[in-house]
């Protein structure tokens, strides 16, 4: 993930700083630049920040957050400069194999982390599950889709084939709301044979101008390895509004 806010270490701000610094006393006694010269150089100056941002991204990210940055910066000024590097293959190799061992840590960690999850979301889901299944209104179908029709809807139900235009809230158990159509004041249009399986089955027994409340089992949603803001095993609870069923 990438990161946008402005959090780098102190020590790397300052090391910017020294080069900035050192670039701006140096062009004081300089004519002005043209206004040309001045956009390029700026320019220059937001690509070396960029690249250098993204560097420390992948820094992060692969634990190693504690590299010396001034050994760094030479590093990367002799690679632009095409001068051969100064550490030898001896060197380089115990560099990467301690550079693949912390990755190799950090992977299990994030592995140890999801199971747990996985694990916690699978146990939460399947009472919350049996609990809604209890609701007088709720039908359960032979999948474990759970359905609750809000308003009966007047026009046809769609088939497995067909494109529908819906208006949606999607949540997980805790009432978080990871997408919207509505928040996002259009709604949505797509095939049932193209989406999760609880929505490829929910849709079909709900009549156009009709809305419903499905309950999706993981199984019938993303599963064990969630998607993107949905986290693996997760029930999801959606508010669907079928506006229309195109053939």
């Amino acid at each position: 993930m990438v990161r946008y806010a402005f959090g780098l270490g102190r020590s790397f701000v300052l090391a910017l700083t020294v080069v900035t610094a050192g670039s701006v006393w140096a062009e004081d006694a300089a004519p002005e630049p043209a206004p040309e010269a001045a956009a390029d150089e700026t320019m220059q100056a937001e690509r070396g920040y960029f690249f250098g941002y993204s560097f420390g991204n992948m820094l992060q990210q692969g634990g190693n957050p504690d590299v010396d940055l001034g050994a760094l910066l030479k590093g990367m000024q002799d690679s632009l400069s095409a001068v051969p590097p100064s550490l030898d293959s001896d060197a380089q190799t115990k560099v990467m194999a301690i550079v693949r061992e912390r990755q190799e840590m950090i992977q299990a960690e994030q592995e140890a982390l999801t199971e747990n999850q996985s694990e916690t979301n699978l146990a939460a889901g399947a009472a919350f599950l049996v609990a809604n299944a209890a609701k007088a209104d709720v039908r359960v179908t032979d999948s474990g889709l759970q359905i609750e029709m809000l308003t009966e809807g007047t026009g046809a139900k769609p088939a497995a084939t067909d494109v529908v235009v819906v208006h949606y809230e999607g949540r997980l158990l805790d009432g978080t709301v990871f997408d919207s159509s509505i928040a996002r004041g259009e709604p949505a249009e797509f095939a049932l044979n193209q989406v999760i399986p609880g929505w490829t089955e929910g849709l079909q027994l709900i009549k156009a101008g009709g809305k419903a409340r499905l309950t999706i089992p993981a199984d019938l949603a993303y599963g064990p390895g969630g998607v993107r803001s949905i986290p693996p095993n997760s029930v999801l609870v959606f508010d669907v509004e079928l506006i229309e069923v195109k053939d």
